[in-house]
């Protein structure tokens, strides 16, 4: 028997950035992305999400790379989305998605910054966020790619 744990705050955006999750149907958004994860035999233990933007803290069986977990799930929830007559205005996810590991030590903070998406986006843009997670990361940001479409 093998023992893991793999948190990932992931987040990923929409495509242009444009405001399409409307917050008056979130809940559906955030039961069909639970949905998901379960059937992936993963853990979503929060989601938060802004009207051009989603972070979720996972943890992802060990077979699953993180890659292949979010290709599928924009797959999925796009096809979803654009067949859905409450998310009329959406086009589609961005290319990339940022996730980062954290331990489990770190697991509240991570879900109590997610919670507080609403607060946090009225003193911090969604560009300046994703940068200073990717930086405060130790990643060099390529600006030629950097929210491009």
């Amino acid at each position: 028997m093998s023992y893991t744990r793999f948190l990932y705050h992931i987040v990923f955006r929409t495509k242009c950035s444009l405001n399409t999750i409307p917050e008056s149907h979130e809940k559906d958004l955030y039961a069909y992305i639970l949905g998901f994860v379960n059937n992936k035999n993963a853990v979503l233990y929060r989601i938060g999400r802004m009207p051009n933007h989603i972070h979720m803290l996972v943890d992802l069986p060990p077979m699953l790379s993180v890659a292949s977990f979010m290709q599928e799930l924009k797959i999925a929830t796009s096809k979803w989305l654009k067949t859905n007559s409450e998310f009329p205005n959406f086009q589609g996810w961005a290319e990339g998605y940022a996730a980062f590991t954290y331990s489990l030590k770190e697991k509240e903070t991570v879900i109590n910054y997610i919670k507080n998406q609403k607060e946090h986006h009225k003193v911090e843009t969604f560009e300046s966020e994703y940068r200073r997670f990717i930086e405060e990361s130790g990643i060099q940001i390529d600006e030629k790619y950097f929210l491009k479409d």
